[in-house]
């Protein structure tokens, strides 16, 4: 008698409660490599969305990055997903994206800007981006997004990446090693403000940011659109008493076009009241700003927009 009371009111409980627990909703950021940046932030938009919205789960999941997260959302295993400029060429179906546009991308929020840093040697004779004719420079990974900006900036001023400088092809410990040991004359570095490998050799005294002139920065933005032009405000690096003109793309925060317009609203909505715990992760996401959604060029998703609307940022 006592197991099958026991029974009736395991049924009676099953009978009241299965509302709430089918409305749960999971929510899977793909965001990078354990050591780098989107992880650990990822992991904290994970918690304030599941500590503030009821009803909802959310996870960060360790990825490969930009490419790998735009995959787990097109297979339809994360909703959400850290992105570089990389995800203008996935949503038009550019470059290695031919044929193949990702039209399933929307944008929840811009994130913080990669900034492109130009480094010289001090001593090395580099006044001007034409001085770099001829000269060593790392540009990043064979291959990567660093190199691409590097060739497009060096057409701009009229030099053939290939055929006019000494690329050298150094990641960023590199890169600062080899200004120690003089085997380059400059890097481009592409990164968040306060990037380490801009910070380490100016700290140094073994370089100068090299500024890149507008009309310069006008060429770039022409030919890639998610370029937007950029100025590092006076004393960001040791050295440095003025702004720099410069250029750079946002980072955002993407999510499937499936996600329910409501849910969106929220959970852009909870990203910018709690912006604290954000930063507390990381001082980069200072560079979290409302008003860097007109400079994103992937489609808002209807939920993200209204958000923006409210703020008086977007008209309606």
């Amino acid at each position: 008698m006592k197991k099958l009371l026991s029974f009736f009111v395991l049924m009676a409980v099953l009978a009241l409660a299965p509302a709430a627990w089918t409305q749960q909703t999971f929510i899977n950021i793909g965001t990078g490599p354990v050591g780098g940046t989107y992880y650990p932030v990822g992991s904290a938009m994970a918690k304030i969305w599941t500590d503030s919205l009821n009803g909802v789960s959310a996870n960060a999941q360790s990825t490969g990055g930009t490419r790998n997260n735009i995959q787990l959302m097109g297979d339809g295993d994360a909703e959400a997903g850290f992105a570089d400029g990389l995800s203008y060429d996935a949503y038009n179906g550019l470059n290695t994206f031919d044929g193949q546009p990702q039209t399933f991308l929307r944008t929840l929020a811009p994130l913080y800007p990669e900034v492109i840093h130009i480094l010289v040697a001090k001593g090395s004779g580099i006044k001007t981006l034409a001085d770099l004719k001829g000269k060593r420079i790392s540009i990043g990974a064979v291959g990567g997004s660093v190199a691409a900006t590097a060739a497009v900036l060096l057409e701009a001023v009229g030099l053939n990446i290939e055929k006019d400088i000494r690329a050298e092809y150094l990641g960023h410990a590199d890169a600062v090693a080899g200004f120690g040991d003089r085997r380059i004359d400059a890097a481009v570095i592409v990164g968040a403000i306060g990037i380490a490998s801009a910070v380490e050799p100016t700290t140094m005294d073994l370089v100068e940011i090299l500024p890149i002139p507008p009309e310069v920065v006008e060429k770039v933005v022409r030919k890639i659109p998610y370029y937007f032009p950029f100025s590092i405000p006076a004393d960001t690096y040791k050295g440095q008493t003025g702004a720099v003109s410069t250029f750079s793309s946002p980072n955002i925060l993407a999510v499937h076009e499936k996600l329910d317009p409501d849910l969106v609203y929220n959970m852009t909505k909870a990203l910018f009241e709690r912006k604290a715990d954000l930063v507390a992760v990381t001082k980069t996401m200072e560079g979290m700003r409302a008003e860097d959604i007109t400079a994103v060029r992937i489609p808002l998703h209807p939920g993200a927009r209204k958000y923006y609307e409210e703020l008086g940022i977007l008209e309606k």
